[in-house]
């Protein structure tokens, strides 16, 4: 579970979200996240450097520039881990525990 929280760390910054949005519709150029976001080449290069390491993103070099795109298997991994947290299972944690709330007074209303 690590790992999925390091990604959702990497995803709680408005910027990083608005760059995997912008990658949805392909790959493009740093020069083009800079200029869509209006953010500058080192900021840019923060975010990225997140987002690659966290395995959100692919970076290809060509030249002096770098393209991005999605790393889909790794979006595709997320959104499965977010569907089994969140779906009742025999092997879900609140299976390990039991909680007798309206006796033991732990909920009041």
């Amino acid at each position: 579970m690590k790992e999925e929280i390091e990604i959702f760390k990497a995803l709680s910054d408005e910027n990083r979200l608005k760059i995997l949005e912008m990658l949805s519709c392909g790959e493009l150029c740093a020069c083009d996240i800079q200029d869509g976001l209006n953010l500058t080449q080192p900021t840019i290069s923060h975010h990225m450097k997140v987002l690659q390491k966290v395995g959100l993103i692919n970076a290809d070099k060509r030249g002096k520039w770098a393209f991005y795109s999605i790393k889909q298997d790794q979006v595709d991994r997320i959104c499965g881990f977010i569907k089994k947290i969140t779906t009742p299972s025999n092997d879900c944690i609140c299976n390990a525990f039991s909680c007798n709330c309206e006796s033991s007074g732990c909920i009041e209303e």
